[in-house]
């Protein structure tokens, strides 16, 4: 298409720099100006790569807020920033961007995509948040041209419940993964004894947390030698945030080791030999793609933005969503596992991440629905 100035919205300057440099790669690649609209925080370094992007810091934006007011306010604050900049084409990502960056865009007349890049609380837990969450999606998604989702089973989640047209949706695999970067030989030659399994996320509930600690005490009577890592941070804007004193006395009684934050997952992977990660629901888990570009075989569960990235028994298991017991089975299944075994799981993992995930390829996905977006 010919040069365009597009505008990327999402919630923080941490999700752009996590999940759509490629997006914003491609886009240059192609001469195209791009803008990125997000609260500001320490990610915003993202800029030192793409020194051309102009970045827009929004005040407005309370992620997990459901003040109406400062809804309004933000709805209020996108609509100035869209007046003024006037792109091409916006492109929003996560709800509330999803939601009053739709409305905002039809009130400054123009055209916009929605990504839905996971259902997340709103939707996991039943109540007035998920279906006031239901009804504004409904109501602003006749403001964008695309809805587009990050698996199949958020697509026909929200054509079912009639949220969306069926002509209005369509998804792609995830955010996509830098298989260069997440390589094998990253994953080689771990020194850690004994079958490491580790949690990679967020420490919240819905991501399985509780499980695997339950899962992780529940092998350690049979498998002393099994370790059990878990790396991440605590979320305290999320509601499912864990309690810190659990973090505390799960330490305590020795059932998993912490290990905190962390900028790079990469030495967390090369020492695991088996990612778990027992969500209640994912857009597309990027830590399983990271672990499977890494040669990881990986242990998730049945669930949306898991089950399209684990072949059972092929690349890793899937067990059923809360079932600490299902889960400790699988566990103890992948410990029985000859080291040759082990291997073939990490290599058909690879070849799959390789094939669908691959950053590079979904970035060109993404471009392809701009391109329709505009022609539209």
């Amino acid at each position: 298409m010919p040069s365009k100035t597009i505008a990327l919205v999402a919630n923080t300057t941490w999700n752009i720099h996590n999940f759509r440099l490629n997006v914003i790669r491609r886009l240059l690649d192609e001469g195209h100006e791009v803008i990125v609209i997000a609260p500001v925080d320490e990610y915003i370094s993202y800029q030192e790569k793409f020194r051309s992007v102009r970045h827009i810091p929004i005040h407005r934006l309370r992620r997990d807020s459901i003040n109406p007011v400062k809804d309004i306010q933000l709805l209020s604050e996108l609509y100035r920033v869209y007046r003024q900049t006037r792109p091409d084409l916006i492109v929003h990502y996560t709800v509330k961007p999803n939601i009053y960056g739709g409305l905002a865009a039809r009130l400054a007349g123009i055209p916009s995509i929605a990504v839905v890049t996971g259902l997340g609380y709103a939707f996991i837990h039943n109540g007035i948040v998920k279906n006031t969450t239901k009804y504004l999606y409904k109501l602003s998604s006749r403001f964008h041209r695309k809805i587009v989702f990050e698996n199949s089973d958020d697509k026909q989640l929200f054509i079912e419940q009639r949220l969306i047209t069926p002509a209005k949706g369509v998804s792609v695999m995830g955010c996509g993964v830098d298989t260069a970067y997440f390589n094998p030989e990253a994953g080689r030659n771990g020194s850690e004894t004994g079958t490491v399994f580790t949690f990679i996320g967020r420490l919240l509930y819905d991501k399985g947390i509780r499980e695997f600690v339950e899962a992780a005490h529940m092998v350690k009577q049979s498998a002393p030698d099994a370790k059990f890592w878990v790396v991440g941070e605590l979320d305290r804007d999320n509601p499912s945030s864990i309690r810190r004193e659990d973090l505390v006395q799960w330490v305590k009684d020795q059932t998993v080791e912490y290990h905190g934050a962390t900028h790079d997952v990469r030495p967390f992977l090369q020492k695991t030999h088996c990612l778990v990660l027992p969500s209640y629901r994912e857009g597309m888990s990027r830590v399983i793609m990271e672990a499977m570009s890494m040669e990881r075989p990986v242990i998730t569960t049945d669930t949306a933005g898991c089950r399209e990235a684990v072949d059972h028994q092929q690349n890793g298991f899937l067990i059923p969503v809360k079932d600490s017991q299902a889960l400790a089975r699988a566990m103890q299944e992948f410990l029985q596992l000859s080291a040759e075994r082990r291997q073939a799981m990490g290599v058909a993992g690879r070849e799959k991440a390789v094939r669908l995930f691959d950053d590079k390829r979904v970035a060109n996905q993404i471009y392809q629905i701009m391109q329709s977006a505009l022609d539209a």
